[in-house]
């Protein structure tokens, strides 16, 4: 415990002195790394400053209990400091956390078929349009970027921008294999197939955090065509970026302007850049991570949806919901925060050792 108040005590400290620095009026980067931090510790102070207190309130009431007259109303306010106090200490540990960079970001989401061939395909855009629902409840843009679309009215490939306050936040854990089981349209036998559809979400890049050398890129462009083109037209409008130092390749098809397409393919291509390097550089976080809530891996598989039992289970944290309806029609939150709360649990702990 006094170590944790020493922890706390220092915070104060440099809260002050970050302060006094601004208030000097201090520019350029200085400026700015001091506001930042400033900005990071100031809720965590204010929380500190209502322990203190609460605590000091916690010594005065604790006095009054030798008081016949006041021994009543004292005991009163101890039996709520009591509550109140470690449920504040809990709140100063959680908001000292250490903070993914790219929380507060907005996201890049893709999702394609895996295994199952047709019935893959149409729960992929099923899936596509849930995260869409998603978006629209808790006010986020939801611009699509990609729909190829299948004769059936599968999905071969969507990838759409998702932007808001926090979106990646919310939506990083829906990274990995969504499984599916039902009986499809086309099952003349009723059974019960299995198909899987991967879902990659990508923390959004600004140019400033990814330096795109042109001379690295292999740019082609051609005609776009098939089932999945909505703007199929003789003019090569479709675009196709491959970073050559990565082997990375985005292609993009979806406007009628081959510039439109370029700018959409570039931004798809600086998220796929941040995250590899974030992955590169966050690699021993990702592993304490990964034996919680997974790895965020597209090749892991995190959540089952059977249509015949309407359920969904998240298989990271043994989740399982009997609301499949309400989950298809954007309702993820009941597992999103229970992914929140396991991760913080788990850097709790880690924080503890």
């Amino acid at each position: 415990m006094a170590k944790f108040d020493d922890r706390l005590d220092r915070i104060v400290a440099r809260c002050e002195e970050l302060q006094a620095l601004l208030a000097e009026g201090m520019s350029g980067a200085d400026f700015s790394q001091a506001s930042r931090e400033y900005a990071e510790l100031e809720p965590i102070v204010t929380r500190v400053n209502a322990l203190r207190t609460a605590e000091q309130a916690e010594q005065d009431a604790t006095q009054m209990l030798a008081d016949p007259e006041l021994r009543e109303l004292a005991q009163a306010e101890l039996d709520t400091l009591h509550t109140q106090i470690p449920e504040l200490r809990h709140d100063i540990r959680l908001a000292m956390l250490p903070r993914d960079e790219a929380d507060e970001r907005s996201a890049i989401l893709e999702i394609r078929p895996a295994a199952g061939g047709d019935e893959a395909g149409l729960f992929a855009a099923e899936l596509f349009g849930a995260y869409q629902r998603y978006a629209d409840q808790r006010g986020w843009r939801f611009e699509v970027l990609e729909y190829d679309q299948s004769e059936l009215g599968g999905l071969r490939e969507g990838i759409a921008s998702i932007t808001g306050r926090g979106v990646f936040a919310r939506l990083k854990y829906e990274s990995g294999v969504h499984r599916v089981q039902r009986v499809p349209a086309t099952e003349s036998q009723g059974r019960i197939h299995t198909s899987t559809v991967t879902v990659a979400v990508l923390p959004e890049a600004e140019e400033v955090d990814v330096e795109v050398n042109e001379g690295d890129l292999r740019i082609d462009v051609y005609r776009a065509s098939g089932a999945g083109g909505q703007h199929v037209n003789k003019t090569e409008s479709a675009v196709r970026i491959t970073h050559l130092p990565t082997n990375i390749v985005v292609a993009m098809q979806e406007e009628k302007s081959q510039h439109k397409n370029r700018a959409k393919a570039m931004k798809i291509l600086r998220a796929r850049l941040y995250e590899r390097n974030r992955a590169a550089a966050h690699e021993t976080r990702a592993a304490d991570r990964r034996a919680q809530v997974g790895t965020g891996d597209r090749s892991e598989r995190i959540r089952t949806y059977n249509f015949p039992q309407g359920r969904v289970t998240d298989h990271r944290i043994g989740l399982t919901l009997y609301k499949i309806d309400r989950v298809m029609a954007g309702e993820f939150d009941e597992f999103v925060d229970a992914l929140t709360q396991e991760e913080q649990a788990a850097l709790l702990a880690a924080d503890d050792n």
